[in-house]
């Protein structure tokens, strides 16, 4: 009997299936191949129609307005500044005056280029667009680029300054 009681006080294990490892996730694209391919399609189109307008606007637009003769002269005036100490003055001199004459040529027409300075004045008192300070400034201007130019005066670098000083003046046209 004992072989028999033993067997019946054992509680049975159930059988117990074999359990499996984790699978990975499975990767699963959302969209259909043809909505793909009709997307990368609309963005190349919306970027070469892009890239064309960008070139047709480039291409196509408006040129800069070429600087007026006050802007040349001023900015040449700005250089001559920056090479005031290292010319002579009587280069100076010279640089000065070239570039106040360009600036007269080009802006009032007149032959400031090809006349001497007298012949320049002179022609000058029949232009009524200079008021009488501006015909002044022009003359006291020359007379002291002749006297460095001609005579050979001795200038210092402080007569360097008032020349250039003059000359943006009446370039800005702040006289009164």
């Amino acid at each position: 009997m004992i072989p028999i009681l033993a067997q019946a006080q054992m509680p049975q294990v159930p059988q117990v299936p074999e359990i499996k490892d984790i699978a990975p996730p499975v990767y699963v694209f959302p969209y259909p191949l043809w909505m793909v391919a009709v997307a990368v399609a609309v963005v190349l189109a919306i970027l070469v129609g892009a890239t064309w307008l960008i070139r047709n606007w480039l291409k196509n637009r408006p040129a800069p307005p070429p600087p007026t003769p006050k802007e040349i002269a001023l900015r040449a005036l700005e250089k001559a500044r920056e090479q005031m100490e290292s010319q002579a003055p009587y280069e100076f001199s010279i640089l000065i005056s070239d570039i106040l004459r360009a600036y007269i040529a080009s802006q009032f027409s007149l032959p400031a280029t090809k006349q001497t300075s007298q012949e320049f004045l002179a022609a000058l008192g029949a232009f009524p667009r200079f008021s009488e300070p501006e015909k002044a400034l022009l003359a006291a201007f020359l007379d002291k680029c002749d006297l460095v130019k001609f005579a050979r005066i001795e200038a210092s670098a402080a007569d360097n300054e008032a020349l250039l000083r003059e000359a943006v003046r009446f370039v800005e046209g702040a006289l009164p």
